[in-house]
């Protein structure tokens, strides 16, 4: 309900924005104009923009081959979201890599991640060249990790303004930033808990959105409808699920070199159309011009502190094909296999077996239990087991990590679902009354009315795919209803 309610402000936003505007557009600038930089540090001052020299070389290079290996191996998908209601394939082909067991939801679509290279974690691969291309991002991910350090440390966003602690604080960047490393007692200076803290939840990048995108294999593409920036990738949007205040960085790669790169005669006002940019705008703000910054090969930029929250970005596309990678602090409170195993172990405590016999039976009727262990319930099946098996067998094309922790999670699914049809037979008994049949009642009703529309919203979806990809869903899927 909450996220409905904020589409229809979104949509509202939009409405008397566009109306405001009639048919003009609004200005925009771009590195070519006399105001650019001008504009760049009064008004989009947290972007943080860095060319490609800047980059080490063998950085470069190694990430470069990883992107290419993934994309040679068909890792790459494009992903069925919801937008309003309505379920749409994205023009951009997505895989996510990062911290085992930690996934990512954007437009109702959970993707889980391709584990990176970590220690003490089992990972096979399913062949060493995508294990040397998730090493490679890892590398990337530390990389970044630093620059957002010193980003943040260069414009003293950590949190204070008096200049005893900034520049206790300068000092404690710079010693993370030439240990390598983020461990407190690494640091050479005392740094007070809060501002560690702040730093480290900030700046510590736990996965990584790929994307890859061939513009001129696309039938269509939606044009930016408030300055004319032409063709569009990735609509207008702040990043989702994020922690609050954290940074966001993002590496590109332009496939430059071919016959569509920049056109060397370009001078006509506004953006040149066969280079990639991002496009930044003050959230639903007609007075402040938007920004459009050409991303050429290894180019890279960082969205610090609240920029993500206050504004809004694009992604225009240019002619040639293009790889990015955005890294995020992603909000995986409710999102990794930890917590939704807790929670399984949580619901599973009102199941018990007959000391004296195999029969299953519930601990307890109270309605507020019953009301956990039901919602828990759909929570696996519909933020978990629908969400992995929707998106078919694309992780079996890096590793099978997944399907361990999934098999659990299926069988802790079907107690669930044996733990419904017991509360149901209770319901039926005599020794209820009946105000307590009545109090079940109503309170497994609202859970099962929802669990039967997020099924019946699930088949539609899977009809959508199926048609779309000529595929048949996994069997997890096709659960049967109560």
């Amino acid at each position: 309900m909450k996220r409905r309610a904020g589409e229809r402000e979104k949509e509202l936003k939009k409405k008397k924005l566009l109306e405001e505007l009639g048919e003009g557009k609004l200005p925009y600038l771009t590195p070519a104009d006399a105001d650019f930089h001008h504009l760049q540090k009064t008004r989009y001052s947290k972007l943080i923009f860095r060319k490609s020299d800047t980059v080490p070389e063998e950085l470069h290079q190694m990430v470069q081959d990883g992107f290419l290996t993934l994309r040679k191996h068909g890792c790459f998908f494009q992903d069925l979201v919801r937008i309003k209601g309505k379920d749409f394939f994205t023009p951009v082909s997505r895989i996510l890599i990062g911290k085992p067991g930690c996934t990512y939801k954007y437009l109702n679509t959970r993707l889980f991640t391709v584990p990176w290279p970590t220690e003490g974690c089992e990972i096979k691969y399913c062949s060493p060249q995508i294990h040397d291309a998730c090493k490679a991002l890892i590398k990337l991910n530390d990389y970044l990790h630093i620059e957002a350090v010193k980003a943040l440390q260069g414009q003293n966003l950590l949190g204070t303004k008096d200049t005893t602690v900034i520049d206790r604080e300068q000092n404690f960047a710079t010693s993370l930033i030439e240990k390598g490393s983020f461990s407190k007692d690494q640091s050479s200076c005392y740094v007070p808990e809060d501002d560690y803290t702040s730093l480290n939840n900030r700046t510590s990048y736990n996965l990584t959105l790929l994307n890859y995108m061939d513009p001129l294999q696309m039938p269509y593409l939606k044009q930016e409808p408030y300055f004319g920036m032409g063709n569009m990738a990735v609509s207008w949007h702040h990043d989702e699920n994020l922690v609050e205040r954290s940074t966001v960085a993002v590496y590109s790669y332009s496939c430059e070199g071919s016959s569509a790169e920049e056109a060397s005669d370009w001078n006509l006002k506004g953006r040149d159309p066969a280079v990639w940019h991002v496009g930044l705008k003050v959230a639903w703000d007609i007075e402040t011009p938007g920004l459009a910054i050409p991303l050429h090969q290894g180019d890279l930029y960082l969205m610090l502190d609240d920029l993500n929250m206050t504004h809004q970005h694009c992604v225009l596309a240019g002619f040639s094909p293009r790889f990015s990678s955005t890294h995020r602090v992603a909000d995986c409170s409710r999102g990794t296999l930890e917590y939704i195993f807790g929670q399984c172990e949580l619901a599973l405590q009102n199941l018990q077996t007959d000391s004296n016999s195999t029969a299953l039976s519930l601990k307890s009727l109270e309605t507020a239990v019953i009301k956990q262990m039901e919602e828990i319930h759909n929570e696996v099946e519909f933020e978990w087991l629908r969400q992995f098996w929707f998106q078919g067998k694309r992780y079996l094309k890096c590793t099978d990590w997944w399907l361990k922790p999934m098999a659990k999670l299926e069988e802790f699914w079907r107690k669930m679902e044996l733990m419904t049809s017991l509360v149901l037979q209770e319901v039926r008994k005599k020794e209820q009354t009946e105000e307590q049949r009545n109090e079940t009642i109503s309170c497994l009703l609202l859970v099962l009315t929802e669990r039967q529309r997020l099924r019946n919203e699930w088949a539609a979806r899977i009809r959508l795919w199926c048609r779309a990809k000529h595929s048949i869903p996994s069997l997890a899927l096709l659960v049967n209803n109560h």
